[in-house]
């Protein structure tokens, strides 16, 4: 059975609905307040000071102990004060007794009905935004690299979602995506796939992609950090009047053809790179490109280079004046086109070849040589030495 007398005996200073009529009653209540704020003082007073009495006390108990165990001075006299230390520590007792008896006995008020358990304030304080502005191109570089590696498989994940809740699902246990290196890869993820031609998929991404450009801009315009404002927008795109709607799909096909284009002009110049390349490897020893060449050649010339008949360029060069001549035969040497002394060079090269095969022939080991001795001196036939073939030799 609960006990409720404790909560008879409370003392309120206003706690009178009618008083005498000669009487004031705000200041009745005044100085009710006043005398029980005083006692209350004097209470604590009270606690303070025998709270300084026991401090001593044990001060004192404790070094008259340390004496005795050290055997400093007189042994009898210390004994003497200690026992008379003792007797202040029981009468500090009996005191401390009293008071809390008295405090029992007062009537509670406002102050002393109830204690608080514990205290503990929070603030809801805005995250700071983080100073992306101050970071070089080299820095913001290297940083995109790292956000790259570390969360790739995760902004495609958010790059594949549709549905509004799921992004915002999905964002909640990945907040860490909600950064403009996330929105930077959507762009560049869209790019490669309307390069590969997928251009349903690269639509799909780019709407999460305006949805992640929204929340940036939207974390700008309140100065908050991103992760504190995405799930406002996603409970904003939701419940939003047409114009918005109308405003954020406009934004989303205007985000597609800039995609389309920047796709078309990174085709054009991976082609042109592809060709100049080309090119490069085309050039002949003078660094002209023998198609280029080729096409600024006479119609005599082309028709001679295309069915390689050297008689017939010798003739037409011969009718041709001096310097047109030297003109579109240095091109074509530079180009490659044509080869000077292409059959004495061949001829050169198979000499060379000759020559290395008889000296390859020519040295061979002693123990060879001395083998072949004894083999004819076995046989008392003396074998053919064959020496290096060369190509002359076979003609």
């Amino acid at each position: 059975m609960v006990d409720y007398s404790k909560w008879k005996n409370i003392e309120i200073s206003d706690d009178e609905d009618e008083t005498h009529p000669n009487i004031d009653t705000p200041s009745l209540f005044r100085w009710r307040h006043q005398a029980r704020v005083e006692r209350m003082a004097e209470a604590e007073k009270e606690k303070e000071e025998l709270k300084k009495k026991r401090q001593s006390f044990q001060a004192r108990l404790m070094d008259v102990k340390e004496r005795i165990s050290k055997k400093e001075g007189d042994e009898a006299a210390l004994k003497l004060e200690l026992e008379k230390i003792e007797n202040e520590g029981k009468a500090l007792d009996r005191e401390e007794n009293e008071l809390l008896k008295k405090e029992k006995k007062m009537p509670w008020n406002v102050d002393t009905i109830s204690k608080p358990g514990f205290e503990k304030t929070v603030i809801n304080t805005k995250p700071a935004r983080s100073a992306d502005e101050n970071l070089t191109e080299e820095e913001r570089e290297q940083r995109m690299k790292q956000f790259v590696k570390k969360n790739e498989q995760l902004c495609k994940q958010y790059g594949m979602l549709r549905k509004y809740d799921d992004s915002k699902r999905f964002l909640q246990q990945h907040v860490e995506l909600v950064c403009e290196e996330t929105a930077n890869y959507l762009v560049i993820w869209s790019i490669n796939l309307e390069m590969e031609k997928k251009h349903d998929l690269m639509a799909h991404v780019a709407h999460q992609c305006i949805c992640m450009q929204y929340i940036l801009e939207l974390a700008k315009q309140l100065d908050r950090d991103p992760r504190a404002c995405f799930s406002s927008f996603f409970s904003k795109i939701q419940q939003c009047d047409p114009e918005y709607r109308a405003q954020f799909e406009s934004e989303i096909e205007g985000f597609k053809e800039r995609i389309q284009k920047r796709a078309q002009e990174k085709l054009q110049e991976i082609i042109a790179e592809v060709e100049e390349e080309e090119k490069r490897e085309r050039l002949g020893p003078g660094g002209l490109d023998p198609a280029d060449v080729f096409e600024s050649l006479p119609d005599e010339l082309k028709a001679c280079f295309e069915s390689r008949d050297v008689e017939q360029l010798q003739k037409i060069i011969a009718t041709m004046p001096v310097e047109e001549a030297k003109y579109h035969m240095k091109r074509c040497v530079d180009s490659g086109l044509w080869v000077p002394n292409a059959a004495d060079a061949t001829q050169e090269d198979d000499e060379t070849e000759a020559k290395a095969d008889n000296a390859a022939d020519t040295a061979k080991p002693k123990a060879t040589e001395d083998a072949t001795e004894k083999d004819k001196s076995k046989s008392g036939k003396e074998e053919p030495i064959y020496s290096g073939v060369s190509t002359n030799d076979l003609d």
